[in-house]
């Protein structure tokens, strides 16, 4: 039993139709599912990805309103950057470029531990990366062929994510005792010291890279914010045995939720960070042909006699040529 790397990473906006503009406009990802929040049914839950939505290439975001007065306030306790991966450095060169002629402050290309990367913001304040894979980890994605950012310099999905705490221990002791990580590296950053895990396959697609900060402030989620990062299980019966062994271990984890399109357990880990393992289907076409989707709002069967109620309560969502969807 094993986890096969970066499931999803869930991040908070409060502006769902600016969101859209900067993840499939700027950075060409393909929307491939427009549900709501299961939890929260007036709130959107936006999904980007790959052409499908492959497991290992997903960001998604609740689309909270109520928090545009609350920023995200970095500290410990929190996903504190998201990267995403393309291939090779022409393709860094390529968005260095598309970033400014697009006005988004970044970085440049810069290297850290062997690998290029340019760091960035959206406008919200959301924390990314974009990293050259080198071909490398868990096997990428596939750019949707519609995509405004040319194939061959599209993201290919996530790569790593960063985890900040004031203790390296009990969290490294959780990635790789109850979870199977292994240790790939370890060393300082100026005052900080990180702590590199892989999964599964190993490489990107599978890192969690954590960063030890002991007089980090507590974080608070809010706009720009990462509610929680999700590792991949195969199917059910495995996430059974997850739920089982964390119990096991003393971590307090959720029952099996059927969330439509995977199906989750969740648990926080001791440094507050909120964990998920997501099944790697049955996946976003479940509902929609996969030429259409995103395309309209799609809810799970047990939300469907509440379509008429869930959508008067949603703002809709600009799309190309002036349109407004729901």
């Amino acid at each position: 039993m094993q986890l096969g790397g970066l499931h999803h990473v869930t991040a908070v906006t409060t502006r769902a139709a600016e969101n859209v503009a900067f993840y499939t406009g700027v950075l060409g990802m393909r929307l491939v599912k427009k549900t709501v929040n299961q939890d929260d049914v007036s709130a959107y839950h936006l999904f980007y990805g790959d052409e499908l939505g492959r497991p290992g290439t997903e960001v998604t975001f609740f689309d909270w309103p109520h928090l545009r007065v609350a920023p995200n306030h970095a500290g410990a306790g929190e996903i504190s950057a998201t990267e995403l991966r393309v291939r090779g450095s022409e393709a860094l060169d390529w968005w260095a470029g598309h970033l400014t002629e697009h006005g988004v402050q970044h970085t440049g290309v810069k290297e850290r531990d062997g690998r290029l990367f340019i760091g960035f913001t959206d406008a919200e304040g959301q924390r990314l990366r974009l990293a050259d894979d080198g071909g490398e980890g868990v096997a990428g994605g596939i750019p949707w062929a519609d995509s405004s950012v040319p194939a061959e310099f599209g993201i290919r999905g996530l790569g790593m994510v960063d985890l900040t705490v004031r203790e390296l221990g009990p969290t490294a002791w959780v990635l790789a005792e109850a979870l199977g990580f292994r240790l790939v590296g370890e060393h300082e950053e100026g005052e900080d010291r990180v702590a590199v895990f892989e999964v599964g396959a190993g490489g990107p697609g599978s890192l969690v890279r954590v960063i030890e900060q002991p007089d980090a402030p507590p974080a608070h989620l809010g706009r720009g914010g990462v509610h929680h990062v999700a590792f991949r299980t195969a199917n059910d019966e495995e996430q059974r045995l997850w739920r089982e062994r964390l119990r096991a271990m003393g971590l307090g984890v959720t029952p099996q939720i059927d969330r439509y399109y995977f199906r989750s357990i969740y648990f926080r880990e001791p440094g507050g960070i909120l964990f998920e393992i997501a099944t790697d289907g049955p996946g976003f076409a479940t509902d929609e042909d996969a030429t259409h989707l995103g395309e309209r709002l799609s809810l799970p069967p047990f939300l469907e006699g509440r379509r008429e109620e869930i959508e008067g309560r949603l703002e809709p969502i600009p799309v190309a040529g002036g349109a407004s969807r729901r």
